[in-house]
């Protein structure tokens, strides 16, 4: 199947565009959702996490305390690194299950890490999802209740917005409101149908 990989930094509107695209029948596979499936209590890589981070990243319940493994991580760069190391392939196994599953002409998968850890080489073509830097801030600090040193210790942690745009094959500038990304989800979603009938053809020759 032709997999389109959608990725973007935080708050640049991946989850909007992702949205657009399923309401044309596409089938979306989204990290973000794999993640926290994967922490569900009960699943192994809940349990080592735990190991590594300690207790103090659950909540009282038993659930995974996020905002209190994020204290932890985004601090301390080679944290955040031991944490990749352990969900990073559960979360791409979650995906590849649900890919398998898919019926359609093509499939995106929503990675806010793609080109930051590369590793996906299911993806045929990334599409990156760009908004300005202040846009971008704003959205963050309002949507989850963060400091701007706390967003800007997670931007530092990815890769920079100029490094992001070089590896994308398409780009959709989030600065101008829902009509204008309709409309641009409208004329990828033709390309990519066209992208898709000519791989399933190269397939099937």
């Amino acid at each position: 199947m032709y997999v389109i990989g959608i990725t973007g930094g935080i708050g640049s509107g991946k989850t909007t565009v992702a949205n657009l695209f399923d309401e044309l029948g596409i089938p979306v596979i989204d990290a973000d959702i794999a993640s926290r499936k994967i922490v569900e209590p009960g699943q192994p890589t809940l349990s080592r996490i735990v190991a590594k981070f300690g207790e103090q990243v659950l909540d009282a319940d038993g659930h995974l305390d996020r905002a209190a493994l994020r204290d932890i991580v985004f601090s301390a760069p080679e944290k955040r690194l031991e944490l990749e190391a352990i969900t990073h392939p559960a979360i791409r196994q979650h995906m590849m299950e649900e890919l398998k599953q898919c019926e359609s002409e093509y499939a995106l998968m929503v990675i806010p890490l793609l080109i930051d850890t590369g590793h996906w080489e299911m993806i045929d073509r990334v599409l990156v999802v760009d908004v300005d830097e202040h846009s971008q801030l704003e959205r963050v600090m309002q949507r989850d209740s963060l400091s701007e040193e706390q967003v800007r210790n997670i931007f530092d942690a990815q890769i920079s917005r100029e490094e992001r745009l070089a590896a994308a094959d398409d780009i959709i500038q989030n600065n101008h409101g829902l009509d204008h990304l309709r409309k641009e989800v409208a004329h990828l979603h033709g390309l990519y149908s066209v992208y898709a009938a000519e791989y399933a053809d190269e397939v099937n020759a």
